[in-house]
């Protein structure tokens, strides 16, 4: 099975735009209530037994069990027999908000994420459909359960012999959008390594520096759009909370933010692409970004969006037939390329590589995705030959191993 989502801006009519914001408004109370019931169990369970808290103490009955989605779906399903208010939405759909509450608390006990929180009005911007009718997709209109048909601007066709096995509606400040999750009952093969390699290191002087020598600038998408943004803030905390103008303000800090999200991904969107036609590997570090996000410079981090771009270029490479491949960042920018052995820490403001054992010198984030480079091959199963005579500076040479494809 082979999956891809595709993202449309919808054209809804003002009444679908009411129904869509009942709707939400709806899925938030379902995900709240849904919440509570299970905070109100783990904080049951919290108390001693020997003694309670002077302030008070949730009583629950101790053969109740555990709330999870299975018996909250169960519970909806009774729910939604006495209650006009739920059954105007369909079933299904907050049955995916009640999936959502319980994918937060795997990420919580497996990933280490905080509790829950429960959501405020206009927190939850989206619901889903996890089943679609036949045929839901008609040039440029779409059949959603119970809402019926929305048009949408059709900026891209889908190719054929797919089924939408999903759809998605999210609200944003620009407007209303839908993605379909289409699958294709098709096997792809794995790419393997082949084509000329390309190491990349990425840095907050530089976003990018190539193997090959290529330098790209880090864009400061947040930081150039900080000063208007706090402009529009300040109007907001001006205005009476709730009044017509508050709302027309908060409006205008979501454009703010939207606007350097979108002009974030399409950097990195172009950027991909552009890797993807010089190389037929390509090879990034395996970086902490968690906690490169919790240090002294972790609004720079976050303003890059190193996690985005990596995402973005292993599809990207996944789509364009490129492989790709992590390595282990540990110490590439103390390692000469040329000869491999280590030169020492360099600080910050030390922006040239230049060994004192063979002399090589060149721009320390090329040496370093130069190392990139070199450990990705040997990863792979290719020999390298070192920089060095014959070779220019900036390129890498490789020569298949025995046995390699």
């Amino acid at each position: 099975m082979f999956n891809l989502t595709y993202e449309f801006k919808l054209k809804p009519t003002k009444n679908q735009i009411i129904q869509f914001e009942e709707w939400l408004e709806t899925h938030r109370r379902v995900y709240n209530y849904a919440l509570a019931e299970r905070k109100d169990w783990y904080k049951g369970r919290s108390c001693q037994i020997n003694a309670c808290s002077i302030r008070s103490e949730y009583i629950i009955n101790p053969d109740a069990p555990r709330p999870t989605y299975a018996n909250q779906c169960k519970s909806l399903t009774a729910a939604r027999k006495g209650s006009e208010y739920l059954k105007q939405v369909n079933a299904q759909s907050l049955q995916q908000t009640l999936r959502r509450l319980e994918k937060a608390f795997v990420s919580m006990w497996e990933q280490n994420h905080g509790f829950p929180r429960f959501k405020n009005k206009g927190a939850l911007r989206s619901f889903s459909f996890p089943q679609l009718g036949k045929n839901p997709l008609v040039k440029d209109r779409l059949t959603l359960p119970v809402i019926g048909i929305v048009k949408f601007y059709a900026s891209r066709q889908i190719p054929d012999g797919g089924v939408i096995k999903q759809a998605r509606v999210v609200k944003r400040a620009s407007g209303w959008y839908v993605m379909l999750t289409v699958q294709w009952d098709v096997s792809v093969p794995s790419i393997l390594p082949h084509g000329t390699p390309l190491g990349i290191d990425v840095g907050l002087t530089s976003f990018v520096a190539t193997s090959n020598g290529l330098v790209v600038k880090r864009p400061r998408f947040f930081v150039d759009a900080e000063r208007k943004r706090r402009l529009l803030q300040q109007r907001v905390s001006k205005k009476r909370k709730g009044s017509n103008n508050w709302r027309k303000a908060q409006k205008k800090v979501a454009h703010s933010h939207e606007y350097v999200a979108n002009s974030r991904k399409d950097f990195h969107t172009k950027l991909s692409h552009q890797l993807c036609n010089e190389a037929g590997m390509i090879f990034v570090e395996d970086l902490n970004l968690i906690g490169l996000s919790r240090g002294m410079l972790g609004k720079h981090c976050l303003d890059a969006g190193f996690g985005q771009f990596f995402n973005i270029l292993e599809q990207t490479c996944f789509k364009r037939g490129v492989y790709f491949q992590k390595v282990d960042s540990r110490k590439t920018s103390q390692i000469c390329p040329s000869c491999g052995t280590e030169t020492g820490k360099k600080e910050l403001f030390m922006r040239i590589h230049a060994c004192s054992n063979c002399g090589y010198t060149t721009d320390r984030d090329v040496a370093a995705a130069q190392v990139v480079a070199i450990r990705g091959l040997a990863a792979v199963g290719h020999t390298v030959k070192m920089l060095g005579e014959g070779l220019s500076i900036g390129s890498l040479k490789t020569q298949e191993s025995p046995g390699v494809v």
